[in-house]
């Protein structure tokens, strides 16, 4: 009796198995209407408690890496979002994570070297025809950021006709193409520079050391009593440490000494004269892991987010070596920042949430 019943159900299984497998192209397809409707009435917030919620939409460096794109940090405040730095591949991180380009309130710059603006261009592309912009994006950075702007707009010139003369002018008004350049100078001083200054929200920016580069910034963000640093590309700074001082989260930039020491060596015994001298430079313009520990038990960060991680780590079992003795630095918790990771700041409360919002 029970074996029939058992056997009959297996066959039920089976049958039902084999439907599903005939259908499943029908089966996807629904699924897939599903997330798009869930994907394009959603809101930076959406989901999201209220408050400070900052996520990698690119944690990369110039170097190729499979795993991470280029520069990017993404702010959402309350169901407000901003972009800092936008890297190649990060506007298309920002899509699969389910925060739309054309929501972007503004983007801010840290500095003008190639891997933080290459994606700039995209970005401002998909939020004028993503949203129907009927103004440019602001772009809001250091003096200088008028030229970028200016240039990525006169590049993109003849995108903007073709696109005007296919889809019409309702549905990309050509007065929302491109960006607005809003331009600041940082105080020689290092002192912070508001850009932003409302009861819930400020932002502001302050001048770090990237020498040549210059100017070169980093940004504090303040919501509801909860506070997030942006170091920008930069050695160790009592400029950063000063604007990370009790900070709930501070996002530094990274390049193990040690790790890029092998990079050099390989490039000196393949004969890569023109590597040798460039691993040899950027080691004087970038931070440590374990020194921005340190500075991060000085200043009193409650969490450190490692982000332009250089060299890329094509294994995770690499972030041990890469963090070498940071752990010991700072009693905090520390990650080596992957594209997707966000952390969150609720408004009322002290806690910090970890989460992902890529695979």
């Amino acid at each position: 009796m029970f074996k029939r019943i058992a056997l009959g159900l297996a066959a039920l299984l089976v049958l039902v198995a084999g439907g599903a497998w005939v259908f499943r192209g029908d089966i996807a397809l629904k699924a897939m209407a599903r997330v798009m409707d869930r994907n394009l009435a959603a809101t930076p917030g959406s989901g999201l408690p209220d408050g400070l919620h900052v996520v990698l939409c690119g944690s990369g460096s110039p170097m190729p890496d499979p795993n991470r794109a280029g520069p990017c940090t993404a702010v959402i405040a309350g169901q407000r979002l901003f972009v800092f730095d936008a890297g190649a591949g990060s506007v298309r991180n920002l899509t699969l994570m389910g925060l739309p380009p054309a929501q972007v309130e503004r983007a801010f710059l840290t500095h003008f070297h190639s891997d933080h603006i290459d994606g700039l261009g995209e970005l401002l592309l998909q939020h004028w025809a993503g949203g129907a912009a009927r103004t440019p994006l602001p772009v809001q950075g250091p003096t200088g950021v008028e030229t970028v702007v200016s240039g990525l707009m006169t590049a993109y010139g003849p995108d903007r006709g073709y696109r005007i003369a296919h889809h019409g002018e309702a549905v990309v008004p050509p007065s929302g193409f491109g960006g607005q350049a809003l331009t600041f100078a940082p105080a020689p001083d290092g002192t912070p520079v508001t850009l932003v200054d409302e009861p819930d929200l400020k932002i502001r920016a302050f001048s770090v050391d990237h020498k040549p580069v210059s100017p070169a910034v980093g940004y504090i963000v303040e919501y509801k009593g909860r506070k997030a640093v942006i170091s920008g590309d930069t050695d160790i700074s009592p400029r950063v440490e000063n604007a990370a001082r009790g900070a709930d989260l501070l996002v530094h930039e990274a390049l193990s000494l040690r790790m890029v020491g092998l990079q050099k060596a390989a490039a000196e015994r393949t004969g890569r004269a023109n590597l040798v001298k460039i691993f040899a430079d950027i080691t004087d313009y970038h931070a440590d892991p374990e020194a921005i520990a340190t500075l991060a038990s000085r200043a009193k960060v409650r969490y450190l987010l490692l982000t332009h991680i250089v060299p890329p780590l094509p294994v995770r079992a690499l972030e041990g070596p890469f963090l070498g003795d940071s752990r010991k630095a700072f009693s905090g918790p520390i990650r080596v920042g992957r594209d997707g990771d966000m952390i969150s700041l609720p408004a009322g409360s002290e806690d910090i949430r970890v989460s992902r919002r890529l695979p």
